[in-house]
């Protein structure tokens, strides 16, 4: 499993002339790491003297971030498994008609699903910048910065996911399908935008 290699080695596979690891799999990456600074903050605050107030918020929201942290993580190999499906497609006969039908009709479902993947990844991490808020409106004040990084890293694991459904949408016959991903996923990123801008604000103001 890709996720069960060294951070060396999966800096390693990215960088190399093969096509997966790829983008895909590095926004899942990030956006893990954002639900994992989350789970940090929770997991530092459950306990902590001053802190019993909160502490059933942070046990909510911990095992809420580290649900999206499974998930997402469990996206990397989804993203790989979408790709080459794809490549496999590509590399179908086309020799008769029947051949080319079969051909294009992998090569479409490989695009839907090399574009629904990221959409769902988008849609988790948009998970992780609310569950960022709620870590960073309420978390120790020694470990906030982790929750401002966290809101960041969901954000960037967001925009990063959102390219590979832009790269793959337009190539879809189904416009219907890659319209409304389209159209969902812009309106992820602006809501997502202005919210991941708020939480760093929080966070900022904190550490004044």
């Amino acid at each position: 499993m890709m996720t069960q290699s060294s951070v060396d080695k999966f800096l390693d596979d990215l960088a190399s002339g093969n096509p997966t690891p790829g983008g895909g799999s590095a926004a899942a990456i990030i956006g893990a790491m954002g639900a994992a600074l989350v789970s940090m903050v929770c997991n530092v605050t459950i306990g902590k003297k001053g802190y019993e107030a909160v502490e059933a918020e942070m046990r909510s929201v911990l095992s809420e971030s580290e649900r999206v942290r499974r998930r997402l993580t469990a996206m990397v190999a989804e993203d790989i498994a979408a790709f080459d499906s794809i490549l496999a497609a590509y590399k179908m006969p086309k020799t008769t008609e029947e051949d080319k039908a079969v051909r294009a009709g992998a090569i479409q479902a490989g695009l839907r699903r090399a574009t629904e993947v990221p959409l769902d990844c988008a849609r988790v991490c948009a998970e992780v910048i609310a569950l960022s808020r709620r870590a960073s409106e309420q978390g120790y004040l020694n470990v906030i910065s982790d929750g401002g990084v966290g809101v960041l890293a969901g954000f960037t694991g967001l925009r990063s996911a959102a390219l590979n459904v832009y790269i793959n949408a337009p190539a879809l016959k189904d416009r219907a399908f890659a319209e409304a991903a389209i159209a969902e996923l812009e309106k992820l990123l602006r809501f997502c935008g202005a919210e991941s801008e708020a939480v760093y604000k929080i966070v900022r103001d904190k550490l004044s």
